[in-house]
C-alpha cells in the first residue's frame, strides 16, 4: 500500500508540474540547492535520501540543461560545490505553485486533523526506520520542520 501512496504522489506530482518537464527528483535537487548553495552531490543526496548513483544522473541532466552549475570545491578540490544558475533558480520559481498543488492534493483526501496525524505518522514511521534503510536521510532534518509542514500545508489548502 506505500507503494502505491508514493506511485500517486508521483503522478500527481507529474499532473501539476508536467507543462515544466521536472521529475520530483529534479525538483529535490533544485529546491536543496536554493536553500543549501555550494553543497557538494554526496551532501545533496544524504538530504534527499537519494543513492550517489541516481544523484549523479540527475545532477548531470540539470546540468546540461543549464540549470545546475558545478564548480571545484574551496577547501577540497576533490569535491564539486553545486548552485543553481539563473535557468535554475527560474524554473524553480515557476514550479512552487505547481509544487504547492501537488501537496495539497495528496493531503485533500483527508480532514486537516487527519492531515496533521498522516504526516506526524509518516514523521514517526520514518524516523523509526531511517538508520535502517540503504539511503538514510540526513539526521539534520527535525521533528520541528516537519510540525511546520504541517502548519504550512493546512494554510495553503484554506484548512
Amino acid at each position: 500500500m506505500i507503494r502505491r501512496v508514493h506511485q500517486i504522489a508521483v503522478a500527481l506530482f507529474i499532473e501539476e508540474t508536467g507543462k515544466l518537464g521536472v521529475t520530483n527528483s529534479q525538483y529535490g535537487i533544485l529546491f536543496v540547492l536554493k536553500n543549501r548553495p555550494g553543497i557538494d552531490q554526496i551532501s545533496v543526496a544524504n538530504l534527499l535520501g537519494l543513492d550517489r548513483s541516481t544523484t549523479g544522473m540527475v545532477l548531470k541532466k540539470l546540468e546540461q540543461d543549464g540549470l545546475v552549475a558545478r564548480s571545484v570545491g574551496a577547501h577540497d578540490r576533490r569535491r564539486h560545490s553545486l548552485q543553481l544558475t539563473k535557468s535554475g533558480e527560474r524554473l524553480l520559481s515557476q514550479l512552487a505553485e505547481p509544487a504547492r498543488k501537488a501537496q495539497a492534493r495528496v493531503l485533500c483526501a483527508f480532514t486537516p486533523r487527519e492531515q496533521a496525524l498522516f504526516l506526524q505518522l509518516l514523521d514517526k514511521f520514518t524516523r523509526a526506520f531511517n538508520g535502517s534503510t540503504r539511503v538514510p536521510l540526513d539526521p539534520q532534518r527535525s521533528p520541528q520542520k516537519a510540525r511546520a509542514r504541517v502548519v504550512r500545508t493546512q494554510k495553503a489548502s484554506g484548512r
